[in-house]
C-alpha cells in the first residue's frame, strides 16, 4: 500500500503542532525502524528459498571466515551479538538442515563447537551470491555515509571500544 505522503514527515508535522520536542530524533528513529523492516523483507525474500534466515546466514559466514571452520558456540554468540539461547536455536536449525555440526572441543570437554559442513559452505556461497545480486537490499543509497553515521551509536551502546 503506497501512500501519497510520507507518514514520517506527517508524524513530524503533528509532533510540532502538538508542541513536542526532539522532532528530528523522532524522525530518525522512525526512519531507521522502517528501513530495518524494508531491508529485512528484501533479504529474507532472497534467503527464504535457500532455507535460511539472516541470522542463520550470518552464522554460516562467521564459520566460513573462521580459521578452522568451527567456533565455540559462546564465541559465535559474542561475535554475532546475540543471546546464548538465540545462538543455540540458530545452530539447532543449521544442524537440522545439515549445514553445521556440533563437535566436542579437542582440548576442553565443556566446550561445544559449531563446525560448518560442505553443504553449509555451498549454501553460504549461494546465499552470498544472491545477496550480492540485490546489493543486500540497500539499493543505491550511500552506504558508507550511513554506516559512518551509525558507528558512534553502536560504540556508545558498547558494541566495541
Amino acid at each position: 500500500m503506497t501512500l501519497r505522503y510520507d507518514p514520517i514527515e506527517e508524524a513530524a508535522r503533528q509532533w510540532r503542532t502538538h508542541g513536542l520536542g526532539a522532532v528530528d530524533e523522532m524522525r530518525t528513529i522512525t526512519s531507521i525502524m522502517r528501513a530495518q523492516q524494508i531491508l529485512s523483507a528484501r533479504v529474507e525474500a532472497v534467503l527464504r528459498p535457500l532455507g535460511l534466515t539472516f541470522p542463520r546466514y550470518e552464522m554460516l559466514m562467521l564459520l566460513v571466515f573462521s580459521r578452522r571452520g568451527a567456533l565455540p558456540l559462546s564465541a559465535a554468540g559474542k561475535r554475532l551479538m546475540v543471546h546464548p539461547t538465540s545462538i543455540t536455536n540458530i545452530v539447532d536449525k543449521l544442524e537440522r538442515d545439515g549445514f553445521v555440526e556440533r563437535l566436542p572441543h579437542p582440548e576442553d570437554r565443556r566446550v561445544v563447537l559449531a563446525a560448518i559442513t560442505s553443504d553449509g559452505r555451498d549454501i553460504a556461497k549461494r546465499a552470498t551470491a544472491a545477496l550480492e545480486e540485490i546489493r543486500f537490499g540497500v539499493g543505491e543509497i550511500d552506504t558508507a555515509t550511513l554506516v559512518d553515521a551509525l558507528v558512534d551509536l553502536r560504540r556508545d551502546a558498547g558494541d566495541f571500544e
